[in-house]
């Protein structure tokens, strides 16, 4: 391991994705980490700590957990499988006619003719009322004060 690393992540035959942390951290912190990366710790193992439930996208999911130690400036190590920056794969999963397409769909259909009118309208809308002149008096208002009353 690479002197000031902090984590590290990779594969076990009998835990499946698993991580585990140096001394260069506190053991309290890097629980916390681990435990909201999704990773819990292994029975008799100290440091060392396991993904739940890896056949839930764990290749995945164990990626996104390096990239998120990383981004909070921590220095990580991870197999080339699960390293985001040097793997092909992505890390959330690519769902077809997504987002993109939707909005590129739609930003065409708003550039385009509609076929609701064929002619422009001519009048203003309903909604747009002549302002009135502006008085060249100022209005008086009389206020009445009931008697033997308190004032407001």
């Amino acid at each position: 391991m690479q002197p000031g690393t902090h984590f590290s992540f990779g594969d076990h035959k009998e835990h499946g994705f698993v991580a585990s942390f140096t001394s260069s951290i506190p053991q309290h912190l890097a629980h916390w980490f681990l435990e909201r990366e999704q990773f819990e710790p292994v029975p008799g193992e100290p440091r060392l700590y396991r993904l739940s439930e890896p056949e839930r996208d764990g290749v995945r999911r164990t990626r996104q957990a390096v990239h998120d130690l990383r981004r909070r400036g921590y220095t990580v190590q991870a197999d080339i499988r699960l390293n985001p920056a040097l793997s092909t794969g992505s890390l959330r999963p690519v769902r077809p006619r997504g987002l993109q397409e939707r909005r590129s769909r739609l930003a065409q259909a708003a550039a385009g003719r509609t076929t609701q009118r064929s002619t422009p309208p001519t009048t203003s809308p309903p909604s747009a009322r002549p302002i009135p002149p502006k008085p060249t008096y100022a209005p008086t208002v009389h206020l009445t004060v009931a008697a033997g009353g308190r004032s407001r």
